[in-house]
C-alpha cells in the first residue's frame, strides 16, 4: 500500500475550520503588536547557517535543519527561531541609534520535535526591543505578552520570572574554584532543568558553592521566594545579588500594572536557546504542560553582526494558543441558474462586501455545504437570503 500521502513524523497540517481560526488569531496578535508600536518584519525562512546560530547555544544548533545551498555551496539553515533574524535586521537592515521595536509572525522548522506531541512546524509570533537597557523594556514586553494571553482568551495564566544572571554567575564561580569543568556546563544545565538536587550534588560535590547551585530548583514560589533566595545565596558573588534585585524590581513593575496577575518566581527557570543573559520570563496555564510564551533579555548578542545592543523580547506558538474546539464558519449558498444570473451575482457581491461567505454553485447538481447557514432564493424578482431553518 502506498504511503506517499503521509506527512513526515511531527509535521502537521491544519484543515478547516482550524486553519482559518489560526489565521484570525495571527492577525489579531499582529494587530496588538502594531498597536503597541512595533514594526512588522518578514525575514526569510532560510539563511546562511552561521547567521541563524549567532550567539545561540547547542540546543538551537541541534534543532536547526541544515541544507547545502546549490548556488553558493555554503551551508544554509531553515530557521528554528526568529530572534537571531531580528538581531540581524536591527544590526544591518534597519539601522538606528535609538530604540527599535520589531515584531514578526511566521513558520519555523525543528529538525526533531522538542516533545513527542509537539509540531515540528509551529507558527511563531513575537516581538523584540533593541536599544533599551532598562527593566522598563522587559516590563513592557511582559505586559504585551500578558495582553496576547487576554485576546487569546487564556484564562488565569501564570507568569514565571527568572534570571539567567544568577545561574551564569554561580557557574562562573564554580569554574574559577575548579569545582566545575567547562565541558560539564551543559550537563549541569540539564540537571538543573530536571530540578534534581541530588543529581546536581553528585556532579559538583558537597562544597558550599555546590550547595548554593543545588538549591536553585527549590527557590520558587510567589515573590517571597526572593527572600529565601537572598538567604540561601547570601555568600554568592555580587552579580547574583544584583540579579535578585532586578527580579524584585521587575516583579514590582508587573504587579503595579496588573495587580491580579498570578506571578511566580523560579530562580532555576533557564528558558531559551542559550543566548539569554538577564531576566527571563514565561507564561504557563494549568491545561498546558509547556510554556505558552517565553522570552527574556539577551544584551550584546548582536556583537557578531557589529552592533552589541541591549535587547529583550518574547515569542510564542500560535497553534498552542488555539482553543480545543472550532466551529465551522457559516457559509451561504447561491444556486446555479441560467436566467436572472446578473441579479444573483449582484446579490452575491453585496453579501461578500458585507463580510459574508458565499459559495456560488458551479452546476445545478451541486448541493449546499454542510455548514450552510442559508441560501439565496428569488422572491418576487429579488434575490433574498433565506435562513436554513426557514427553507422548505
Amino acid at each position: 500500500m502506498s504511503t506517499q500521502w503521509r506527512l513526515p513524523r511531527g509535521v502537521d497540517e491544519l484543515l478547516p475550520p482550524r486553519a482559518w481560526d489560526l489565521e484570525i488569531l495571527r492577525r489579531r496578535v499582529l494587530d496588538v503588536f502594531v498597536a503597541w508600536g512595533f514594526d512588522y518584519v518578514d525575514p526569510p525562512l532560510i539563511e546562511y547557517l552561521d547567521a541563524l546560530l549567532v550567539g545561540s547555544g547547542e540546543d538551537l544548533d541541534l534543532q536547526t535543519l541544515k541544507v547545502v545551498d546549490q548556488v553558493s555551496g555554503r551551508q544554509l539553515g531553515v530557521r528554528a527561531d526568529m530572534t537571531s533574524q531580528a538581531v540581524r535586521i536591527d544590526a544591518h537592515s534597519i539601522i538606528t541609534d535609538g530604540v527599535q521595536r520589531l515584531c514578526y509572525a511566521g513558520p519555523v522548522v525543528f529538525a526533531s520535535p522538542q516533545n513527542p506531541q509537539d509540531s515540528r512546524v509551529p507558527l511563531k509570533a513575537g516581538v523584540e526591543i533593541f536599544g533599551a537597557p532598562s527593566l522598563v523594556a522587559d516590563a513592557e514586553v511582559i505586559k504585551l505578552m500578558l495582553e496576547v494571553m487576554r485576546i487569546a482568551e487564556i484564562q488565569q495564566p501564570v507568569l514565571l520570572l527568572g534570571h539567567m544572571g544568577i545561574y551564569r554567575s554561580l557557574v562562573a564561580d564554580l569554574i574559577s574554584a575548579e569545582i566545575l569543568r567547562g565541558e560539564d556546563q551543559q550537563e549541569l544545565f540539564k540537571r538543573i532543568q530536571r530540578k534534581g538536587e541530588s543529581d546536581i550534588l553528585n556532579l559538583l560535590g558537597n562544597s558550599k558553592q555546590a550547595q548554593m547551585v543545588a538549591a536553585l530548583p527549590n527557590l520558587m514560589g510567589d515573590v517571597s521566594a526572593l527572600d529565601e533566595a537572598r538567604r540561601i545565596l547570601a555568600k554568592a558573588s555580587a552579580p547574583v545579588h544584583e540579579a535578585l534585585d532586578e527580579l524584585a524590581s521587575l516583579a514590582s513593575m508587573i504587579t503595579d500594572h496588573q495587580a491580579h496577575v498570578d506571578l511566580r518566581i523560579d530562580v532555576s527557570e533557564l528558558t531559551g536557546y542559550g543566548y539569554h543573559n538577564g531576566p527571563v520570563f514565561a507564561v504557563y496555564h494549568s491545561q498546558h504542560g509547556q510554556a505558552l510564551a517565553q522570552g527574556g533579555r539577551y544584551d550584546g548578542v548582536g556583537k557578531v553582526f557589529g552592533r552589541a545592543r541591549p535587547a529583550t523580547g518574547f515569542d510564542l506558538s500560535l497553534k498552542q494558543l488555539l482553543g480545543a474546539d472550532s466551529a465551522p464558519q457559516p457559509v451561504y449558498f447561491a444556486p446555479h441558474v441560467e436566467s436572472e444570473r446578473t441579479g444573483l451575482l449582484a446579490a452575491v457581491a453585496k453579501l461578500r462586501e458585507q463580510g459574508l461567505r458565499v459559495v456560488v454553485a458551479l452546476s445545478a447538481d451541486e448541493v449546499p455545504p454542510s455548514n450552510c447557514a442559508g441560501r439565496l432564493e428569488n422572491q418576487s424578482g429579488q434575490w433574498q437570503v433565506v435562513a436554513k431553518a426557514e427553507q422548505h
